[in-house]
């Protein structure tokens, strides 16, 4: 079902109130939950994180705007909270990492599928098979430095097979910068999805640059740098599909109906009831979000904020598994290059920037190609091949 932002009020904002035991709850587990239930779980943190970080943003460089977004501010901070710490310690540091790059996957996958611009969801696409190959890669030491396998964690919705080599895929920023859409043309799910990955990958950096350093092995520690670095790329490549003309309240109207849209896709799509009361929650909240931000809209410009959302929101996107789709791409497109705001089918294409920049990062070798050299996933995990080998 389509959700109406003006037909649904939510929860007011003065209503909107935690304690501490709710914001802490028990987390889900690792093993027994859906892993498309810690799909959402991560996406919605970072959905979360973004609105703080935009909220942040925007108070300065507009005084009068600072007390209505310090106030709506405050429970996107809670609500984070309560969302993030649904992670249990059962997680490691480098199985959250695999579910960070499900996420990615699964996420992009899904909105390069539905995106109705071509060139959008060719961006996607291009994006979506170098983060296929991070998965690759992070497997690979999981592997090495537990025995552990990653499937453990994707529950097989999710292939483990090298993407776009994480070593080529480093560009000069001239060739990360993509063509903006026209937010007053664009269709609504172009705007929404833009949003979406945007904040998805912006919560992906910014995960492996705290957990990096948090690893003794010298090689994971160059490899969360290395692919640290793709992730700041990929920020990079989304947020300038953003329309950057675009008024910083209407910027902020989106951000809240971006927010309400993605919560009311996992409350339709939750299978456990006690995480699904969570999304209905967060749902109604942000609701009450997008009514305090279009009355701050409305008594700043006069404007109604209907003429920005002139129907219902399109249906969310589907939660499963996109193994036949990524499959497709990656036969297809995996020697594509990016040059300029262009993708390009031929690898020769690429800018002597980028090659410049590519060559001297990689001249004293690539930690993504020496943690996965003669590497394959296969069932089972490296130590039990070992054990039976001996």
């Amino acid at each position: 079902m389509s959700l109406d932002l003006f037909a649904e009020r939510g929860m007011p904002l003065a209503r909107q109130r935690f304690t501490w035991r709710e914001l802490v709850q028990s987390p889900i587990s690792k093993l027994d939950d859906d892993a498309f239930t810690r799909v959402r779980v991560i996406l919605m943190n970072g959905i979360e994180l973004e609105a703080v970080r935009f909220g942040h943003a925007c108070a300065r460089l507009d005084g009068p705007l600072r007390l209505p977004l310090a106030e709506v501010r405050r429970v996107e901070q809670h609500q984070a909270t309560m969302i993030n710490w649904l992670l249990g310690a059962d997680h490691s540091p480098l199985e959250t990492t695999i579910a960070y790059e499900q996420v990615a996957i699964e996420v992009t996958a899904a909105v390069a599928r539905l995106e109705p611009d071509p060139y959008l969801a060719q961006v996607y696409r291009f994006g979506l098979l170098e983060d296929f190959d991070h998965m690759h890669r992070f497997s690979a030491l999981l592997d090495r430095l537990t025995g552990m396998d990653a499937n453990n964690i994707l529950q097989c919705y999710t292939d483990i097979l090298p993407g776009r080599p994480t070593m080529l895929e480093h560009r000069a920023p001239q060739d990360d910068l993509r063509r903006p859409f026209d937010a007053g043309r664009a269709h609504m799910l172009s705007r929404l999805h833009a949003l979406t990955i945007t904040a998805s990958e912006q919560q992906t950096h910014d995960f492996y640059m705290n957990i990096g350093p948090m690893f003794a092995d010298p090689l994971a520690r160059q490899l969360y740098a290395e692919i640290a670095s793709i992730e700041e790329q990929h920020v990079t490549q989304y947020e300038s599909l953003l329309d950057p003309r675009q008024a910083m309240l209407e910027q902020w109207l989106m951000h809240e109906a971006n927010e309400a849209w993605l919560y009311h896709g996992c409350a339709a799509q939750e299978a456990n009831p006690r995480i699904r009361a969570i999304w209905e929650r967060m749902r109604d909240y942000e609701l009450g979000h997008f009514q305090a931000a279009a009355a701050v809209l409305h008594e700043s410009t006069g404007r109604d904020p209907r003429e920005l959302f002139p129907a219902p929101l399109p249906e969310p996107f589907p939660y499963e598994s996109n193994r036949g789709f990524v499959r497709e791409v990656l036969g297809r497109e995996v020697g594509y290059r990016a040059i300029g705001t262009d993708i390009v089918t031929d690898p020769g294409q690429e800018s002597a920037a980028t090659l410049a920049y590519r060559t001297h990062l990689n001249s004293e070798g690539s930690p993504s190609a020496i943690v996965a050299q003669d590497w394959r996933w296969q069932p089972g995990t490296e130590l039990s091949r070992r054990a039976a080998a001996a």
